[in-house]
């Protein structure tokens, strides 16, 4: 295999979409008559897709790519692209429809928290059960079974069944056993979603001592992209079950990142962005326009300009104005305020445009979510309209890291100018 221990040629994996029963004679009834008629299910979840009889769903097509020993691959995609697909394989849970896997070594895999283990048998003899799975001997197994349940910090119950455990013990018993006995690849899928902060660090340290000291393969499945930047070497971005790249970590997770939906641009109509409920609606955002570019793309130290559209239901006396800024990770990033810059009349249109400097962000594509809000007479924030994404942007890295906390998280830029 020319030093691969891993090799997979376009891999192909089809599943046959069936249709699940009503549960009762007379619901079966119900949608069979239905379908005769090509009409609607009336057993079927409201706004669900109807998928034809037989109909072919491909989870995984033509995915190539091999992994060589000591190798550290981080595998990144959206809910569906066929990331836990492509592990199952591996592990040989089930079989490729099409194209040919070739794998070189004993395997662990954790697909998912307790995977493996028997829940009537205590974690002391799951391990036993794990290590005689991977063709280990009982006396192979004793030599490392002090280190597994110390690291697992599982001691006080290793001796009671795991059907007790919770979430997060299952995890670091699954883990310590993995990571411990005698395999060549690890196969890791969401393993550290559960687990405290603390044992997550600790297991990443591991993955990567386990690499580097043991030559160990992983393969490792993740949205936390902090982890993949920590642990992995190399990335693998699957999009609806094809391989849309490999290669660099960094500019994998940017592609991820820069998915079909996180696009930079203007919601000139704000008619089909999402609305909150808990806002009083008393003024209305009708639109944004970014003036003087062509495109969202902002340089470092360069300010956005932009022209907000709206209209009044009722008088406001003091109308003030925020951008709060999320990350690709929803979280708010920063926020820029102009504080009661205007009243307005009911019925009546208005238009303002505002200056904001986001120099102080870093690199990346960003979120707004665009907020009018009132003012009261004791200085208290009511929210009148707020839109999401009411602007997708993207910036490139800046310099300037004189970053402040505010009360929504993240960094204070500058106030916002309302400049006609």
């Amino acid at each position: 295999m020319d030093g691969n221990v891993i090799e997979i040629e376009n891999v192909k994996k089809q599943y046959r979409l069936g249709t699940i029963g009503g549960g009762t004679l007379k619901g079966d009834l119900q949608s069979w008559w239905a379908r005769v008629r090509h009409k609607e299910d009336p057993n079927s979840r409201i706004g669900s897709k109807q998928y034809a009889k037989n109909e072919k769903f491909m989870a995984l097509d033509g995915v190539s790519f091999n992994v060589k020993k000591g190798e550290t691959v981080g595998l990144i995609g959206g809910n569906g692209a066929g990331k836990s697909t492509l592990l199952k394989l591996l592990s040989r849970v089930t079989a490729p429809t099409e194209g040919e896997i070739r794998v070189k070594g004993r395997i662990s895999s954790m697909l998912e928290v307790g995977t493996g283990f028997h829940g009537e048998l205590t974690g002391r003899e799951n391990i036993y059960l794990n290590g005689s799975i991977l063709g280990m001997k009982k006396k192979e197994v004793d030599e490392r079974i002090d280190e597994i349940i110390e690291f697992s910090e599982c001691e006080q119950f290793i001796d009671t069944p795991v059907k007790r455990y919770s979430s997060g013990m299952f995890v670091k018993l699954a883990f310590s056993v993995s990571a411990h006995l005698n395999s060549d690849i690890m196969l890791m899928d969401e393993v550290l979603a559960v687990g405290d902060m603390a044992f997550q660090k600790k297991c990443i340290d591991k993955m990567i001592s386990v690499a580097r000291d043991e030559g160990k393969t992983i393969i490792y499945v993740s949205h936390n992209m902090q982890t993949i930047r920590q642990l992995c070497s190399r990335c693998v971005v699957l999009r609806r079950g094809k391989l849309i790249y490999d290669g660099d970590v960094e500019r994998g997770i940017d592609i991820y990142l820069r998915n079909d939906e996180i696009t930079s641009k203007v919601f000139n109509d704000f008619t089909d962005c999402h609305k909150f409920n808990f806002l009083t609606n008393k003024v209305i955002m009708d639109s944004l326009e970014v003036l003087g570019k062509e495109s969202c793309h902002f340089a470092d130290g360069e300010t956005v300009r932009f022209r907000l559209k709206f209209h009044c239901n009722e008088d406001v006396k003091r109308l003030s104005f925020r951008m709060m800024i999320h990350n690709n990770d929803q979280m708010v990033t920063a926020t820029s305020s102009c504080f009661d810059f205007m009243s307005c009349r009911a019925g009546e249109s208005y238009e303002r445009v505002f200056e904001m400097d986001v120099s102080p962000l870093a690199g990346g594509v960003y979120k707004v979510l665009p907020v009018l809000f009132e003012l009261g007479e004791l200085g208290n924030v009511i929210d009148a309209d707020g839109v999401y994404p009411g602007l997708v942007f993207e910036h490139e890295k800046a310099t300037k890291l004189d970053w402040k906390t505010n009360l929504y998280g993240g960094t204070v830029l500058e106030d916002m100018k309302c400049i006609g």
